[in-house]
C-alpha cells in the first residue's frame, strides 16, 4: 500500500523556517511569565501609520471588498511604477505586480523564471526563504561564500568561478537580511555587466531599501544602472518593513514585461489577488506617509548605534557594523558552539531570543534584530555580556 505521508512534490518537501524556533520558544516562555528579550524577529515594533489604517477602513466602508485583477488595482500599480521611476528604474504600470508581501514576490519571480536544469547563484549568508524558494522551483542553488571583510558582497572572481551556461538567476538582497550590509555601487555595476555579458537575470530583493543609514553607503537599485540592466532584473519591494505593515501582506515588483506576464499568471492561479482593501491602505502609504518612514528610519538608526556600541563590550563577539535593515550579524565562532546550541542556551540561560546563523547558511553566526525598544536592547546586551563572559573563549 502506498504511503500517503511520503510526498513527492517539490512544494510538499519544504521544511519549516529554521529561524522560527527561537521565536516559538520565546513566546512559550513569555506565556509562563518569563521576560524574554525578543531579538529574533524581523518586524518593526511601530504601529502602522494611522492614515493607512483609515484609508483601509474607508475602502471597506465604500465597498472595496470584491476581486481585483490579479496584478492589483490600477491606482496602486501606477503609484508603484512612479516610485520605481523616481528611483531611476525604467518601468511601466504594466510591468508591476502587487503581491501578498515581498516574500511571495520573490517566490513568484523565482518559480516563474527557474526550473530543473537551471542554476541560481545564492550568496552566503542568504535569507532563509530564498533558498527554499529556489528548491521549490526545481532549480539548483549554487552557494557562493562571502566575507565580512568584503561587506558580504560577491566579487568578480566569484562570478568567474560560479557562473555557467546554466546560470539563470543571481539573488541579491540589499540592504541585507541577515547581515544588514548595503551593496556598494561598484559591486552592482560589476554584477550588471556580468548579467548582460552572460545573459542571466538578477533578483534584487529591496524590501529594506528605506532603512539605509549611512550617507557613504546609500541604497542603490541595480535596475537603475541602465535600461539594459533593468531588462535583466526583477526588483522586489514591500510595505512591510518601511511602513510597519508586516501583517498587511502587500508587496510589489517590477520586471521585464515578458516575465511580469508569467508572474501574473502564476499569481492568478495560486492567489487571485491581494486583499482589496489592503491595497488601498498601501496606496495611502506610498502617497502620503514618507514622513512616517523617515521617523522610523531615524529611530532604527539610533538603535543601531546604541546596540552596536553595547555589543563591543561582549567578550569574544565579533561583528561588522551594519549599514541598513535592522539586524546585526555576529560571529560567535570563538565560543566553539554551533549557532543552534548557542541560541538554545542563550534562551534558556539569558532569556534572549536570537536567530541561529545555520538558517542563513552561516553556522558560526547569530542574527540579532534591533527592531525593539532601547530598553530591551540595553537589557539584552547586558544579559548577553554576562552569558558570553561565562562561555569558554576558544580564540
Amino acid at each position: 500500500m502506498k504511503d500517503l505521508q511520503q510526498t513527492k512534490g517539490l512544494l510538499g518537501a519544504l521544511p519549516p523556517s529554521e529561524t522560527l524556533g527561537s521565536l516559538i520558544k520565546g513566546m512559550e516562555l513569555a506565556r509562563q511569565g518569563i521576560n524574554v528579550c525578543m531579538l529574533s524577529v524581523g518586524e518593526p515594533d511601530f504601529d502602522t501609520p494611522e492614515p493607512v489604517k483609515r484609508a483601509c477602513a474607508e475602502a471597506m466602508a465604500s465597498g472595496q471588498t470584491k476581486y481585483t485583477i490579479p496584478a492589483g488595482i490600477t491606482e496602486l500599480r501606477e503609484a508603484c511604477a512612479e516610485k520605481f521611476r523616481r528611483d531611476g528604474i525604467a518601468t511601466s504600470m504594466e510591468q508591476v505586480v502587487i503581491t501578498p508581501g515581498g516574500k511571495f514576490a520573490c517566490a513568484a519571480a523565482i518559480t516563474a523564471l527557474c526550473g530543473p536544469q537551471d542554476e541560481v547563484i545564492l550568496p552566503v549568508p542568504y535569507w532563509v526563504s530564498h533558498l527554499h524558494m529556489i528548491s521549490a522551483s526545481g532549480a539548483k542553488p549554487v552557494f557562493v561564500p562571502t566575507t565580512p571583510e568584503n561587506n558580504f558582497e560577491l566579487t568578480e572572481e566569484d562570478l568567474r568561478h560560479y557562473v555557467t551556461e546554466r546560470t539563470r538567476l543571481v539573488v541579491l538582497c540589499s540592504p541585507s537580511n541577515p547581515t544588514g550590509a548595503v551593496c556598494r555601487r561598484r559591486t552592482l555595476e560589476m554584477l550588471g555587466e556580468w548579467a548582460l555579458k552572460k545573459n542571466f537575470m538578477i533578483l534584487s530583493d529591496e524590501v529594506y531599501e528605506k532603512l539605509a543609514y549611512d550617507p557613504d553607503r546609500p541604497h542603490i537599485s541595480i535596475a537603475s544602472l541602465s535600461e539594459e540592466v533593468a531588462e535583466h532584473t526583477v526588483t522586489v519591494n514591500s510595505f512591510s518593513k518601511s511602513y510597519a505593515m508586516t501583517g498587511w501582506r502587500v508587496g510589489f515588483l517590477s520586471a521585464p514585461l515578458w516575465l511580469t506576464r508569467k508572474i501574473d499568471a502564476l499569481q492568478t492561479h495560486f492567489l487571485a489577488n491581494v486583499t482589496t482593501f489592503a491595497q488601498y491602505g498601501a496606496l495611502k502609504a506610498l502617497r502620503d506617509c514618507s514622513a512616517d518612514c523617515e521617523r522610523m528610519k531615524n529611530a532604527f538608526a539610533k538603535r543601531r548605534d546604541l546596540f552596536c556600541g553595547l555589543l563591543t563590550r561582549v567578550p569574544g563577539l565579533k561583528f561588522i557594523r551594519p549599514s541598513g535593515a535592522f539586524y546585526v550579524f555576529c560571529d560567535i565562532s570563538s565560543y566553539g558552539l554551533g549557532s543552534t546550541e548557542f541560541c538554545d542556551r542563550l534562551m534558556d540561560e539569558a532569556h534572549i531570543a536570537a536567530a541561529p546563523g545555520c538558517g542563513f547558511g552561516a553556522d558560526g553566526f547569530v542574527r540579532f534584530s534591533y527592531a525593539c525598544s532601547e530598553e530591551t536592547l540595553r537589557t539584552a546586551a547586558e544579559a548577553l555580556r554576562i552569558f558570553c563572559g561565562n562561555l569558554p573563549d576558544r580564540r
